[in-house]
């Protein structure tokens, strides 16, 4: 067998393989003038949540001195002092915040020989502090960013977290 013949049969051989193989992969039998078929999808399911909403705007900014009269709605993302008219008329109160971030907000409250904290860590979480002429208490937990209702003689103060690093503070005064 000659040079050429055999490169000839080794190209036709080739091209048989060719399109052998194009043909195997393309099983599908439509018309020409058919559309091609579509490619059937399942339901998707989404590995990320839904991000949060942002909180609301504070009523009163981030103004820290809007608390000076013991009713305000403000927004936090670092440390401040505010301070407040004590239940009962017993002179001021202070809420310090001592730590600020994504999901996160740590505080302490005092009033006269009366101190509280409260700390909150996740998505959605705070706490409530209701402040009293002769005591305290805390309830921490899952918050929406709502103002709290007053109360008779007690100082309720909200603090609710989100996941951008802001904390909206509620101050509610009787």
């Amino acid at each position: 067998m000659s040079e050429r013949t055999r490169a000839r049969a080794a190209l036709t051989t080739l091209a048989t393989l060719a399109a052998l193989t194009t043909t195997a992969c393309d099983s599908s039998t439509h018309e020409p003038d058919e559309a091609p078929p579509t490619p059937r999808t399942g339901p998707t399911a989404s590995h990320h949540p839904p991000p949060e909403p942002p909180p609301p705007s504070a009523a009163d900014g981030t103004d820290p001195d809007a608390c000076a009269d013991g009713d305000c709605e403000i927004a936090v993302t670092e440390p401040v002092t505010l301070h407040f008219p004590a239940p009962g008329g017993s002179g001021r109160a202070t809420l310090s915040v001592t730590e600020v971030g994504p999901n996160k907000i740590e505080y302490e409250v005092k009033s006269g020989n009366n101190s509280s904290r409260g700390a909150a860590t996740g998505p959605g979480q705070g706490c409530l502090t209701y402040l009293r002429e002769h005591g305290s208490g805390n309830s921490c937990g899952t918050l929406d960013h709502t103002r709290p209702s007053p109360r008779p003689d007690t100082v309720v103060i909200q603090a609710t977290t989100s996941t951008d690093g802001t904390t909206l503070l509620h101050i509610v005064s009787p």
